[in-house]
């Protein structure tokens, strides 16, 4: 079939684009996940959508793709609802604590579900830290009982995702699935989505895409990408619950009064073992991820 009729509407420039309905895009992300078109078709595709960015209407249809062709992790009647841990970002200048927020919600007794992928050879990745911490990889179609983390990787939940974000690689820019895979839910059953943005314009559109898909979610500025509250302050974050948003904190300025006592190195042996030493109750947890774990719960209660 082709989407160089697609192409032609997205890719007229940043003021001459015209934006795709949801229908629209979940044809174009279909075809484009199912690795039916042309390489050249997939790399134009990636930078038309660069150059304009994605509305919510079209994020939500290649969101609508993206389920469609994913495998999902199974309801299991009994739990309580799967929080959802994207983590593509890995660790640049702070350690990155997403599994520390993992063990902390399971340790409340949520199932959680840690999915992603390297996406950059330079930045510290989770995977290289689960092995230490006990959290096992899995297939997406094996359920998670309460209490218990699975790691699952993007191959295993979506193929196609997977060889759209390995385009970073060759053309040296994000595309949209680097947004799609931190919006997605590959949960069949109650669940709920921590997504993070870094830098304040991906906000309202991240929202809205929420809204329009009437998400269970929470959305707040992460550490370096990942979906976990910066140690050292509290960022603002919002909340959904099938689609309504709330604030659950407001943006504050400056440091917090007392910060966390991070780890001097960023690799990770050294990261693994300060969040060993928080599990252990040697350290103590950073406050705002302590809130960020306070707020999920809450969340979830109302699912």
């Amino acid at each position: 079939m082709g989407i160089s009729h697609y192409i032609k509407e997205i890719g007229r420039g940043k003021k001459g684009a015209r934006s795709l309905n949801r229908e629209q895009a979940a044809d174009l992300f279909s075809q484009v996940l199912d690795g039916s078109i042309s390489d050249l078709e997939i790399g134009a595709f990636c930078i038309a959508m660069r150059i304009k960015g994605e509305t919510p209407e079209e994020m939500a249809g290649f969101l609508d793709a993206t389920r469609l062709r994913s495998n999902l992790v199974p309801a299991v009647p009994g739990t309580r609802p799967t929080v959802v841990l994207p983590s593509y970002n890995g660790a640049r200048k702070l350690p990155a604590l997403t599994p520390l927020l993992a063990l902390l919600l399971a340790r409340a007794g949520h199932p959680v579900l840690l999915h992603g992928m390297a996406t950059e050879s330079t930045r510290i990745h989770i995977q290289n830290m689960l092995p230490a911490l006990d959290i096992s990889a899995q297939a997406a179609t094996e359920p998670i009982a309460n209490g218990q983390i699975a790691f699952a990787s993007t191959a295993d939940i979506s193929p196609g995702l997977t060889r759209l974000l390995e385009v970073r690689r060759v053309i040296g820019l994000r595309n949209s699935a680097h947004s799609v895979a931190k919006l997605m839910n590959p949960c069949a059953g109650p669940s709920l989505v921590v997504a993070s943005y870094t830098h304040p314009e991906y906000l309202l559109s991240m929202a809205s895409t929420f809204t329009l898909v009437q998400a269970n979610a929470m959305l707040l500025r992460g550490t370096e990408g990942e979906p976990v509250a910066a140690p050292r302050r509290i960022p603002p974050m919002e909340g959904f619950v099938r689609g309504q948003q709330r604030v659950l904190e407001e943006v504050q300025r400056g440091p917090l009064a007392t910060t966390a006592d991070l780890p001097h190195a960023i690799d990770a042996d050294s990261t693994t073992h300060y969040i060993q030493a928080i599990m252990a109750g040697q350290q103590a947890v950073p406050v705002s991820i302590a809130r960020q774990v306070e707020h999920i719960l809450q969340l979830c209660s109302e699912l």
